[in-house]
Formats: C-alpha cells, structure tokens, sequence
C-alpha cells in the first residue's frame, strides 16, 4: 500500500494543506501509511494527525523520505535545482510554457522522479477533480475590493494577511467600503459560472458590489471587450489556456476607462495565453498590487496563493474535494493518477 508524506509548505505565507486529520484517518483505515510532516505555519495543527494514527517527520525532511513515498504538498518545492527522485503531488505550473515550469521538470528528468499535477488530476471529460477555486476567487474579489478602498483614499493596497473566515473578511471589507463616498463600484467577472468565479460572485454579493456576470457565451466572439473598461473591477476567473481571447490588450492602460482595479485571479501572467497583457508578474502578499498606470490609477491584482488568505477553510473544501482520488493510490496506472501521469510524459519529454 502507498506511503504518502505530506511536506511542510516552504513558500512564504501558505498555512494550506491538502489532507485533513480526517482524511489521514480514512487513508490510514484503507492500508495506507502516512507521514506529516511538522510545520510551523500550517493553519491546521499536527495534533490532529497524531490523533488519527499519522507518523511525523521534522520539517523539510522529505528529501530523506523512503524512496517509494509519495510527497504531497500544494506550492512549489524549493528552486534549489536538485534533481527530484521521488513521486510528487503538487501544483507544479509547468505545463503553460512557463520558464520555472520548463526548469521543474528537467529537475524531475535529472532525478527519475514523477510529478502527479495536481491541475491534471481529471475525470474522463477532463474536468478537475478538485481545486481550490471557489476560495481564490471569493479571497481574489476581497483583495480587489481592498485595492479599490486604497486607491480612493489616495494610496496603493498594503500588505495583506490570513482572516480567521470569510464572513469576518467579508464584514471588515463591507465597512470599509461603506467609508466611501459615492455608490459602490461595478465588477465585471469573467468565467462566472466556474468555480472560481462563483466565489468571485459571493463576495461581491456579500459586501454589496453590483455585478456583471460572464461565461462563455459572453465572450465567444473573441474580442474586443470594452465593457471591461466600463467597470471600476474587472475578475478574471478564466485560466490561461489556449483559445482564451485577450480580455485586457496592453494598450488598456491609456484609454478612456472607468476600470481601475484588474483581480487576475487565473493569474498566469508568463503564460504565452494570458488574457491580461498589462503586466508580467505575479504579485503577494505584502504588495498585492501592481500599479501598471498612474492617472486614471490602474492596479493589478495577481496573487498565486490566494485561497491561502483563508487557510482553514479552503484546506477543509479541497481536501473534502481530492480524497476520493488519494484513496485510489494504490492504483497509480489507472484512473486520475494514469492521466496525470500521461500529462507529465508527454510535457517532460519536451525538455
């Protein structure tokens, strides 16, 4: 039976993880051995996996693991260029093109090891098993809101951190914008009916933020899209894929627009398909926006961990969300684990 080790988060600011005591519990009533390791930011505490039967490990100690263990964790592993022997289940960003992507799996081909992407564990129609969308979008919509609040109060969005749970964001975010004079702003959100975008919509409804809601049918046509320009917030919720139309050209910055707050909540902006080309980095937590343009203010919001700014419910969803499919580990040539693992040979035999 498999062993899985769950790894520290080593990236700054993420208290995420993808396996609950409970789901420790039931992986370890089927036969499987699991392993956590200790960590001194994870939003939920390593009592609890003792409690369910789970072994630990120090923190960072999973290149020492078994050589047949399977390391799961969420963000990146450490860009220390070593080659990577083991299994590994996690958000890899490797499959778009991206330069760190593209360097990740030479990594991965130098030392043998597989990476499970977590983006490419899919059912038979190809949709994702789990993802942590309905979180990044409703922290994404929060984050924007916070970006429009300091604009009008003549600065630029500070440092952000973790909120105990979304009604909590919700109601600070509510109060601030009812410091404000004038009517709320207007958002945009594209890709309304996918997860992302839902969360998206629930903040926006929950702080009273009037709402235009888009999917594909909106934006078949391909393009242009003004109506972006004529929000104050524009959402994108849709990924970087190829076929996605240009929602926000370059040359948005200098025209006529009430736009002044872009949430990037996809946010891949080194993708060859991203369809936001007013900026070309991500941002965090202690600068969560980008100013891209000064007069008329535009801000880019493009933060790669959002779901992490509301580390213990978002862990509990996706965690719910990605145990049927842990549970079926200990058949790696069949189902979700077969189609991640096809994904990754075919993207590791191009470096």
């Amino acid at each position: 039976m498999p062993h899985l080790w769950v790894r520290a988060e080593q990236r700054p600011n993420e208290e995420r993880v993808g396996l609950t005591p409970d789901g420790a519990r039931a992986l370890i009533a089927a036969g499987f051995r699991v392993t956590v390791e200790e960590s001194r930011t994870r939003a939920i505490p390593l009592q609890g996996y003792r409690d369910a039967g789970a072994e630990t490990a120090p923190e960072g100690s999973w290149p020492d693991a078994p050589a047949d263990a399977i390391v799961f964790g969420l963000k990146e592993l450490p860009e220390d260029g070593t080659p990577l022997t083991h299994r590994h289940i996690l958000f890899g960003h490797a499959y778009k093109g991206q330069p760190a992507g593209r360097i990740l799996l030479r990594r991965f081909k130098a030392g043998g090891g597989t990476l499970y992407d977590l983006e490419s564990l899919v059912d038979e129609t190809g949709r994702r098993i789990a993802a942590f969308g309905y979180w990044a979008g409703y922290a994404g919509a929060a984050v924007s809101a916070l970006a429009l609040v300091a604009q009008a109060q003549g600065t630029v969005c500070g440092p952000v951190a973790t909120a105990p749970d979304a009604p909590t964001l919700a109601r600070g975010i509510a109060a601030a914008l009812d410091a404000l004079p004038g009517p709320r702003p207007r958002a945009l959100i594209i890709g309304a009916k996918g997860r992302v975008g839902t969360g998206a919509t629930a903040f926006c409804h929950a702080v009273g933020i009037e709402t235009t809601l888009w999917d594909m049918a909106e934006t078949a046509h391909g393009g242009p899209f003004p109506e972006v320009l004529a929000h104050e917030i524009f959402l994108n919720c849709i990924l970087a894929l190829p076929g996605v139309p240009v929602f926000v050209p370059a040359e948005a910055t200098t025209a006529a627009r009430a736009l002044r707050v872009i949430g990037d909540i996809a946010c891949d902006p080194t993708s060859d398909f991203s369809p936001v080309k007013v900026y070309d980095r991500t941002t965090d937590w202690s600068a969560p926006v980008l100013r891209v343009h000064d007069a008329p203010p535009l801000d880019v919001m493009a933060i790669d961990n959002l779901p992490s700014l509301l580390p213990v419910e978002s862990s509990q969803d996706y965690a719910a969300q990605l145990l049927p499919a842990l549970l079926t580990l200990d058949r790696p040539d069949a189902g979700v684990w077969a189609r991640a693992k096809a994904a990754f040979d075919r993207h590791v035999a191009t470096v």
